[in-house]
């Protein structure tokens, strides 16, 4: 529900300030006091476009606030969550400002947004029928959302919905690993032989440096076998050996030690040292027995060195590098082999979910053709009423190929208001205010199932006046039962009939014109319909009618009216 209404500088309106309530609100006025200038701001949080021409002479800027009631939609809440919006108790606060120069700005809740959203959330909040570019009837969505409100098929709508996003998540995930395979396979072949390459080589950690250090012992064999038979000669060879000149020393040490015992500790280090050669030279007649001249051998080794050499320039770095490539090469095979798997698995989720789709999509199909015979004749029945004789309303449901989002089938709500011709687009055949009246119906018949909280009926009372204008007032007072109604209107029955009446009037401020909105008193209400009444607004004839009128609305507060004027004054 619109709770307050906030303009600044848009046309000949400087200031506005307006409370609103529930039930039905008129707006009434002298032709050109502006009241279609309410309308038209409102329309700015309705999404519709701007221009710089209405900002009021002599300012810089127009700014158009609105504050709402959240209503209980949870489309609505999931709308704004998605948005990013945080929605409290206070309601929500749409706000536009038109510059004359640079760019028009939008607030949601005192933070930046764009017209769009602004004007999304602003249409699942009042519904605006008149001559304004924001026509919701005229759209496919709102058309759509009619017949399944009607139907009370919106939730059912809403799982169809979630079936196709699901359709589309599981075809966007089918196409996207079906790509991946289609790209491994085409690198499977390289990968089994990089694999099967690798694996064969039998690569171990460090191999190239333990084959490279084989490699030169057996390349040097021979000048291996000399050199340390040379030292081994040198500790155990001929007479002057190492070992044989130790052995004299040794004698040369005895006779030092008979002399000077004191020196003792000079017998352990030679003993250490005479050890130490010992064992030198067991180890280089080992070493020299060991050491290999093995041709064969050799080019074994070389070969395999060859071949590490091969794989390190085909795949690059380290032997442990080669021996992870293998390892990941094996993995990404598996891989492969398994994304195959999984297409399959995807392509039974993929038609599980599009024959779930389907089911729903047929439901919702079946349902919206049955509501849409059942509103036909209702609506059809109101128009008439409405003064729209002849008038025809018809709901055209066309079949589709396959369910998309919004089910099988599109939905025109087309229309015919002179007997003898085919129904047509509503925008196309309808004026401003047939098309009202066509809406009114609608959300007449409509009632709970209306998910919109508030509803602007522009023009409405264009062409129409006696019975029919009753007519229109009892619908609008009907509606307004369930909805916030405003109806901008000259008729004295639909203002009669209002909950709450404002008059919109010009005056004059330090020489310029500006547009007041003043909310009546019960009091002075009999005046201003006497007025529209078009007779002479201080004449008892007039204001007698003009009570009348308002008797009609409601007997109650009639007779309390009736009671207060037979009572004499104190």
């Amino acid at each position: 529900m619109l709770t307050e209404l906030r303009i600044r500088n848009y046309a000949v309106i400087d200031d506005l300030r307006v409370e609103f309530g529930p039930g039905l609100t008129v707006l009434s006025g002298e032709t050109g006091a502006g009241k279609s200038i309410v309308v038209g701001a409102l329309s700015l949080l309705l999404g519709e476009r701007a221009a710089s021409d209405v900002i009021r002479a002599g300012e810089d800027r127009a700014v158009v606030e609105g504050v709402f009631g959240i209503p209980d939609d949870p489309a609505f809440r999931a709308r704004c969550e998605e948005a990013g919006i945080d929605l409290t108790d206070d309601g929500i606060i749409l706000k536009r400002e038109l510059q004359r120069e640079g760019r028009n700005r939008a607030w949601i809740n005192g933070s930046p947004a764009t017209a769009g959203l602004i004007g999304e959330l602003g249409s699942a909040l009042v519904d605006l029928h008149g001559q304004h570019e924001h026509q919701a009837l005229l759209r496919p969505a709102p058309q759509r959302r009619i017949v399944d409100e009607y139907a009370g098929a919106v939730a059912l709508a809403r799982e169809v919905r979630s079936a196709w996003a699901r359709v589309r998540d599981r075809e966007s995930e089918l196409e996207g690993l079906r790509e991946a395979v289609s790209t491994a396979r085409d690198t499977a072949d390289r990968l089994t032989r990089k694999a099967e390459e690798i694996e064969k080589a039998g690569l171990e950690p460090d191999e190239d440096e333990r084959l490279a250090a084989e490699i030169k012992r057996l390349e040097n064999s021979e000048e291996l076998l000399e050199l340390s038979g040379q030292l081994h000669e040198a500790v155990y060879g001929d007479e002057s050996s190492m070992v044989d000149r130790l052995g004299e020393l040794r004698r040369t040490l005895e006779g030092l030690l008979r002399i000077d015992p004191e020196v003792g500790e000079l017998d352990s280090l030679f003993e250490s040292g005479l050890a130490s050669l010992d064992e030198l030279g067991r180890r280089l007649r080992d070493y020299r027995y060991a050491v290999e001249h093995d041709p064969g051998r050799l080019a074994s080794l070389r070969q395999r060195r060859e071949l590490i050499a091969h794989l390190r320039r085909t795949y690059g770095g380290t032997v442990e590098d080669l021996i992870e490539a293998g390892r990941e090469a094996r993995t990404e095979l598996l891989k492969i082999e398994t994304s195959e798997a999984e297409v399959g698995r995807l392509q039974d989720a993929l038609t599980e979910a599009r024959a779930e789709l389907e089911a729903l999509a047929d439901r919702l199909g079946s349902v919206r053709r049955t509501a849409a015979e059942r509103l036909e004749r209702e609506v059809t029945d109101q128009l008439s009423e409405l003064g729209l004789p002849g008038g025809r309303f018809k709901v055209d449901v066309a079949q589709l190929d396959a369910a998309g989002p919004d089910g099988a089938e599109t939905i025109s709500v087309l229309v015919s208001l002179n007997p003898g011709f085919e129904p047509g687009p509503l925008g196309r055949v309808a004026s401003g205010g047939e098309l009202s009246r066509v809406m009114l119906a609608l959300k007449s018949v409509l009632a709970d199932a209306d998910a919109v909280p508030s509803l602007v009926f522009d023009e409405i009372d264009s062409g129409v006046g006696g019975q029919v204008a009753h007519a229109v007032a009892d619908r609008l007072g009907g509606v307004a039962d369930s909805h916030q109604v405003f109806a901008i209107t000259h008729l004295a029955q639909i203002a009669a009939r209002a909950d709450t009446q404002y008059r919109v009037e010009k005056i004059q401020r330090d020489g310029v014109v500006a547009t007041r909105v003043v909310r009546l008193s019960e009091e002075e209400r009999p005046t201003e319909i006497s007025r529209m009444l078009g007779g002479d607004p201080e004449s008892e004839v007039s204001l007698r009618h003009a009570k009348e009128l308002l008797e009609r609305r409601d007997p109650v507060a009639g007779e309390e009216l009736r009671t207060a004027e037979a009572e004499p004054a104190d």
